[in-house]
């Protein structure tokens, strides 16, 4: 069983499609949270995501695009994200509403956990690939899981801490890692046993950002995608 892992798609509908056609066929998709925030298409990511019944967690900017409660934003996100309230279609907005803020499920005898942040704190914590494995252990106690899937960093992550993979597949729309590819991961399951493929996707990058100014957002949401950062 192959299971598709993206996160952090920020309505960059430009790259979510590169990464859906780089995927191929999979069993099943899952997201970890952040369908909106920062670019310019958020009705059209969702409108996919949910034509596609893809089980989604919510993340900190699918929270605020529908709250308007952007007081622990910089301005940019800030900016973005009451630019997206003003722009998410009803059902759409309901939908972001509706999210889990995580998601627990067992495929092929592996159990799996989905959480946008951390299990502690859903939407806000980051945890980032160097976090110490005795603060990465304190994070996960109580998480009956195989595989933990976290997001919000928008940097790939693959840890084994006493027996649980722990997976982030970095940004599809916004990454973060010096890298401007689209990046996503695939969980293998065959049997009890797993693997992981992290894949990076390159995508038209011009399109993306000349939507973005063209939206009015702020610029600099433009131009770092073409860094990564």
């Amino acid at each position: 069983m192959r299971i598709g892992l993206i996160s952090d798609i920020h309505s960059n509908m430009v790259a979510l499609r590169a990464v859906l056609k780089d995927m191929g066929r999979v069993d099943e998709l899952v997201c970890v949270g952040d369908l909106v925030g920062y670019a310019a298409q958020p009705n059209e990511v969702v409108d996919l995501v949910r034509s596609k019944r893809i089980p989604s967690v919510m993340g900190n900017h699918d929270y605020a695009a529908v709250t308007r409660d952007v007081a622990w934003f910089n301005p940019m996100a800030a900016k973005a994200a009451m630019w997206t309230n003003e722009k998410l279609s009803e059902q759409n907005a309901k939908y972001l509403r509706s999210l889990p803020e995580e998601l627990r499920f067992t495929r092929s005898g592996v159990r799996i956990y989905v959480v946008h942040g951390s299990p502690r704190d859903p939407l806000f914590e980051y945890v980032f690939p160097d976090v110490p494995t005795p603060s990465l252990l304190d994070l996960l106690r109580g998480v009956d899981a195989d595989v933990v899937v976290f997001g919000h960093t928008h940097i790939p992550m693959q840890r084994v801490v006493q027996g649980k993979l722990v997976v982030n597949p970095g940004g599809v729309g916004q990454p973060r890692d010096r890298d401007p590819r689209a990046s996503y991961m695939v969980l293998s399951l065959r049997r009890g046993e797993i693997e992981i493929q992290h894949r990076r996707v390159s995508y038209d990058v011009d399109e993306a950002a000349e939507l973005i100014k063209s939206a009015g957002l702020p610029p600099e949401l433009a131009s770092r995608l073409y860094f990564g950062w």
